[in-house]
C-alpha cells in the first residue's frame, strides 16, 4: 500500500501582505461562512522552491521554471564559436521540445529576437544538460535535428521540484510527471479581514523656505492583514520515489528538506514593507497507509479567544481524535512541534519521519 506522509502547520503572521490578488490586496476566501485570509498553494510552493534550506541542501537536484530554454542554448553555442544565426537555429528546433514557439517573441524587433516557448516548462538538470549536449552535437555536423523529444526528455529523474509538485508538456504527455507533494492553501483559522493602510511618502527635496508646500510628495492606500495560518501537505512517498527514479535515498533527503522549508518559507510579497519573517509555531507530521485526511474542519467554526494560536492548536487535535474515534485509526504515528508548549523541535519532527521510513 500506498505510505502517506501528512504535514500540519500553525503559523502566526504579523501583520502583512504576502501574496496579492489583481488589486494588490491579501487574497482571501470565506469559509465557515467568514472571511478568512489566504496563502495560495502556488506562491508557498514557489516560496519553498526558492527558500534557503531547499537551495542549500538539494543544489544540483533543483530544476528550473522557464520559457527562456532557447536563450540559454544560445549563449552555450555562442560559446562554442556559433554565430548568431545558427545559434538561433538550433536553440529553435530544441526548445521546440518543451513546447510550441513564441512566434511574436521571435518577430520582436524593438526588444530583439528572442526563442520563447509560449508556456513555462519545468526542466531539470539532466535535461538541461542533454539540451546543451544536443545543441553542440547538431552545430559540429554530429545529430540530425528530428527526433529530439526521445533523447532529450525523461519521465524521472533527480528534479526534485519537479518529482514533488510535477510538471505538463501539453505536446508531449507522455513526459509530464504527476505530482508527489500536494499543498493546501493556507487559511486564517479564525475570521479576519483586509485592513486599508492609508500612507505617505515625504519629498526630502521640498524646503518651505524656497516656498514649497508641506504636502506629501506621494499618497496611496494598502491592503494588509494578520493572523495564525493553517497549512496541510501531503506527499505520496512511492509516487515520489518513482519520480526520482527509484532513489530511496535522495526522496528522504528531500521530504526532509522540504518539512523545514514549508516551516520557515513564506512569500516575499510586500515583506520590506512588512517584515514578515515567519516561523511555524505548531507542526504535526504523520505518517500511514490510510487515505489521507485534511484537519481544515477543524477551524469551520472560526477560532475565537485571546490566545488563537493556543485554540487553533486544541482544535486541530481534537479533529484528529474525532476523525479516528469514527473512520479507526487514519495515521500509523506522528510527532508533533509545539512552540507555546516548548516541546518537540523541526530536528526532532524531521529524525521522526526519516526514521519512520527507514523503518518501511
Amino acid at each position: 500500500m500506498t505510505q502517506f506522509i501528512q504535514l500540519h502547520y500553525l503559523t502566526t503572521y504579523p501583520p502583512s501582505n504576502p501574496n496579492r490578488d489583481d488589486q494588490g490586496h491579501p487574497k482571501t476566501a470565506v469559509y465557515g461562512g467568514v472571511p478568512r485570509l489566504r496563502i495560495s498553494s502556488q506562491s508557498l510552493k514557489r516560496a519553498v522552491r526558492f527558500s534557503d534550506v531547499m537551495r542549500t541542501s538539494l543544489e544540483g537536484n533543483l530544476g528550473d521554471r522557464t520559457r527562456k530554454v532557447g536563450d540559454l542554448i544560445i549563449e552555450h553555442l555562442k560559446q562554442l564559436g556559433s554565430d548568431n544565426d545558427q545559434a538561433f537555429k538550433i536553440a529553435e528546433k530544441v526548445s521546440e521540445v518543451f513546447g510550441k514557439i513564441d512566434e511574436k517573441a521571435k518577430k520582436d524587433e524593438k526588444k530583439g529576437k528572442k526563442i520563447r516557448i509560449r508556456q513555462l516548462a519545468f526542466i531539470s538538470p539532466e535535461e538541461k544538460k542533454v539540451c546543451f549536449e544536443m545543441a553542440k552535437k547538431i552545430y559540429q555536423g554530429d545529430e540530425e535535428i528530428n527526433n529530439l523529444d526521445s533523447k532529450i526528455l525523461r519521465k524521472a529523474d533527480g528534479a526534485i521540484d519537479i518529482a514533488m509538485f510535477g510538471r505538463m508538456l501539453a505536446d508531449q504527455p507522455e513526459y509530464n510527471r504527476d505530482s508527489s507533494v500536494q499543498v493546501s492553501h493556507a487559511i486564517t483559522t479564525h475570521k479576519a479581514i483586509v485592513e486599508d493602510d492609508y500612507f505617505t511618502a515625504a519629498d526630502d527635496l521640498k524646503l518651505p523656505s524656497e516656498g514649497d508646500d508641506m504636502g506629501a510628495g506621494f499618497v496611496s492606500e494598502s491592503g494588509f492583514g494578520s493572523g495564525v495560518f493553517y497549512l496541510y501537505a501531503c506527499i505520496n512517498y512511492d509516487l515520489l520515489v518513482s519520480n526520482l527514479d527509484g532513489d530511496k535515498e535522495l526522496a528522504s533527503k528531500a521530504i526532509s528538506a522540504l518539512i523545514e522549508a514549508l516551516a520557515v518559507s513564506t512569500p516575499s510579497g510586500k515583506r520590506n514593507s512588512y517584515s514578515h519573517h515567519t516561523l511555524a509555531s505548531y507542526i504535526r507530521a504523520e505518517i500511514g497507509k490510510a487515505q489521507p485526511r485534511s484537519l481544515t474542519s477543524a477551524f469551520l467554526h472560526p477560532v475565537k479567544g485571546e490566545n488563537l494560536m493556543l485554540h487553533s492548536i486544541t482544535k486541530l487535535e481534537e479533529q484528529s481524535e474525532k476523525f479516528d474515534k469514527c473512520y479507526g485509526k487514519l495515521v500509523d504515528s506522528y510527532q508533533t512541534m509545539d512552540v507555546e508548549k516548548g516541546t518537540g523541535s523541526i530536528k526532532e519532527i524531521k529524525s521522526f519521519v526519516t526514521k519512520q521510513l527507514k523503518n518501511g
